[in-house]
């Protein structure tokens, strides 16, 4: 029996090329990486090698609702550990881990810890040089002027 394949497949919401294996595939997700999508092709024995436009749509949907509910998934592979509001671990996908990135940065913001000024004023926050990177924006080391000011006082 011929099984049909899919070119595009709709997996939680984003369109997958069909032709990437199922491991692969999982990632293109916002939200799941590759430990996590290894462990969810574990625990629902799932070929990773297989690619994912020969999976049928029961398999698709299994998949999908492990991903949303990963109950037998180690917490430690949770992109949201032990949360400041609820205290829970949880995993989350697409736009709502967007919008609780967001919601962690205008917290640090509110309480002006160090990493939330650094946020605020566009600079680096964990801890790298200034000097020679991130040099977009606001002019960090030499100005033009001073160079020229400089030449024009020794002749």
């Amino acid at each position: 029996m011929v099984e049909e394949f899919n070119q595009i497949v709709r997996l939680l919401d984003t369109d997958v090329k069909g032709n990437f294996q199922t491991v692969h595939a999982l990632t293109k997700v916002h939200g799941i990486s590759n430990m996590f999508s290894n462990a969810i092709c574990s625990s629902l024995n799932v070929d990773k090698t297989k690619k994912i436009g020969e999976l049928s749509s029961e398999e698709i949907k299994r998949i999908e609702s492990a991903v949303q509910n990963p109950d037998n998934i180690p917490n430690w592979l949770y992109n949201r550990q032990k949360d400041l509001e609820t205290g829970k671990d949880s995993h989350l996908l697409r736009s709502d881990l967007k919008f609780q990135k967001d919601m962690d940065i205008k917290n640090l913001r509110k309480i002006k810890c160090y990493r939330g000024v650094r946020h605020s004023l566009g600079l680096p926050v964990r801890g790298q040089k200034t000097r020679s990177n991130f040099r977009k924006g606001k002019t960090v080391g030499v100005r033009k002027k001073g160079i020229t000011q400089a030449k024009t006082d020794k002749k």
